[in-house]
């Protein structure tokens, strides 16, 4: 098996000697879409997260007119379709908050500066309107169990479900969290999500790589008693969590079937499942953090079992990493993939594009192109999605352009 492992590995390696492949792809013969001829690039996903939380990419700060928030937004959309993407995965609800007129949780304080202050404008739904007008799809991007980035509930808003119903919130790691072991809590959230898929033509809901909260070295997640009170029926509280993420995933699957039928449902978790230390099953990595182990996050079981339609694994490693390399996990996500419906599309970490700090690989405006050379070996990997817009507009060494005069020389449909 591992003989077969490193063949298929430098087979792809060896790829990256040309762009044949990727200029094949581009060179695709158009094909009928559902809404008429299509002349394009075979079907693909070329995506970029558009994340909020913190100002990271949008708004540029809090406090900005609708109007200047607008400009900005509009031009993440046109930036997309001038790099010839055509996904954008819009974070409309980063801290138990929302960028909709939600009934259910305050506005966001990345708005105006002010949790619960109305920005005087709807942003989800212009978001959803103008990218349709522009071709693009909107991915409506959710972190269910994440409040706040900092653990004193006074500075919610007074209409905070967190102020509301404390018993809700577990402090960990300087910031607070929803208790993923209440049920009371999990069908809240799902309730606060949904709403926005049943308000706005989403084409999908988006969940990232935050479950149980990433592990702080000394600090326990305190969920005792929700574990005395749910958790008898498991081997061990790992197992419970698991369960109870499980649960969210396949609770939040057929609530979007139910509210709007055709919508898919993608998570984009941390790039590694298990070690194979750890797991036989596992990826050749030696990663500090593994998902199914600190996250609770059983990713491989939802790709083998079709509970969501697509997976993101955000692969944020170089070739050649040698706790993590890029092309080992291509090929393990494109085995657990294989043979099932759930679409496997592949986190690029742009923002490591000539920053500061990062290994000699990324200082090299072509690593993430041949990242994308490497992965079009693999017929289960249908795309890319990009981290993030704000560095897809400054671009510092040229990487993303790099990546569109390489692959994305005729636009293409995202995969359906």
């Amino acid at each position: 098996m591992q003989m077969g492992r490193m063949s298929r590995r430098a087979f792809a390696l060896a790829a990256l000697s040309t762009l044949a492949m990727a200029q094949g792809a581009a060179a695709a013969p158009g094909r009928r879409g559902p809404d008429g001829p299509w002349t394009g690039a075979a079907a693909e996903m070329r995506g970029v997260w558009l994340a909020t939380v913190a100002n990271r990419d949008w708004p540029s700060r809090a406090g900005l007119t609708a109007a200047a928030q607008r400009t900005e937004l509009i031009a993440h959309l046109d930036r997309a379709v001038r790099d010839r993407l055509n996904t954008v995965v819009l974070q409309v609800r980063p801290t138990a908050d929302a960028l909709w007129p939600s009934p259910y949780e305050p506005w966001s304080q990345y708005l105006t500066g002010t949790q619960g202050e109305d920005p005087g404008w709807d942003p989800l739904g212009t978001a959803v309107r103008e990218a349709h007008a522009r071709g693009l799809e909107l991915h409506a991007w959710f972190n269910p169990y994440r409040i706040a980035n900092h653990t004193d509930p006074g500075r919610l808003a007074a209409s905070h479900p967190a102020r509301r119903h404390p018993d809700w919130a577990v402090p960990y790691g300087g910031k607070l969290y929803y208790n993923p072991g209440l049920p009371e809590v999990r069908a809240f959230v799902q309730q606060a999500m949904l709403d926005a898929v049943g308000r706005y033509p989403v084409d999908a809901v988006h969940f990232d790589d935050y479950f149980y909260p990433y592990p702080v070295a000394g600090q326990t997640f305190d969920d005792d008693d929700a574990y005395d009170e749910y958790g008898g029926d498991f081997p061990s509280r790992a197992a419970w969590r698991r369960d109870n993420i499980d649960q969210l995933v396949k609770e939040m699957a057929a609530g979007i079937k139910r509210v709007r039928p055709g919508t898919r449902f993608g998570v984009s978790p941390f790039g590694v499942w298990r070690n194979a230390t750890t797991d036989s099953r596992g990826s050749d990595t030696r990663a500090g953090v593994q998902t199914y182990d600190d996250l609770h996050a059983d990713t491989r079981r939802w790709v083998r079992n079709h509970w969501i339609d697509y997976i993101v694994p955000q692969l944020y490693w170089h070739i050649g990493n040698a706790a993590a390399d890029y092309a080992t996990l291509v090929d393990w996500w494109a085995q657990v993939a294989k043979g099932t419906k759930t679409r496997l599309y592949l986190g690029e970490a742009l923002y490591k594009a000539g920053a500061a700090g990062q290994p000699p690989a990324w200082r090299d405006p072509v690593e993430l192109s041949r990242h994308l050379t490497l992965a079009a070996g693999y017929p289960q990997v249908r795309g890319h999605v990009f981290f993030a817009a704000k560095d897809v507009a400054a671009d510092p060494i040229g990487a993303m352009a790099r990546v569109v005069a390489d692959h994305y020389g005729q636009p293409a449909k995202p995969p359906r």
